[in-house]
């Protein structure tokens, strides 16, 4: 799926020679036809090749994602995943997204206190 959202189209071909230890060309196929049947992936026909599109776009797949690691490893919560996130090196934390972030976070604040 990463090489699909960074071309935003490929072929199997292309899947397979973007992979780093490319698996067989059916192998590939095979995936392929199970992300589309999973909803993933759908594919136009170009002569004799398939060419696949994601169905949802990056950010919202993302968001997806993100959702099922927060259930799956954090419980649920955003806030456990904001902490082991920043638990990290967070050099590369600039003074403009530090204050982004802090934004956000009164943000959520004050939308809590209003809902109460």
């Amino acid at each position: 799926m990463d090489l699909i959202y960074q071309a935003g189209q490929a072929t199997a071909a292309e899947v397979r020679a973007g992979l780093p230890e490319a698996p067989s060309d059916s192998a590939v196929r095979t995936l392929l036809r199970l992300l589309e049947e999973k909803g993933h992936l759908t594919h136009v026909e170009e002569g004799q090749r398939y060419v696949y599109r994601p169905t949802t776009p990056k950010v919202d797949a993302g968001r997806s994602a993100l959702r099922h690691l927060a259930d799956t490893f954090f419980g649920g919560s955003v806030a456990r995943v904001a902490a082991a996130l920043l638990a990290e090196d967070t050099r590369d934390l600039d003074p403009d997204t530090r204050a982004r972030l802090a934004a956000r976070i009164q943000a959520a604040q004050a939308a809590e206190e209003d809902t109460k």
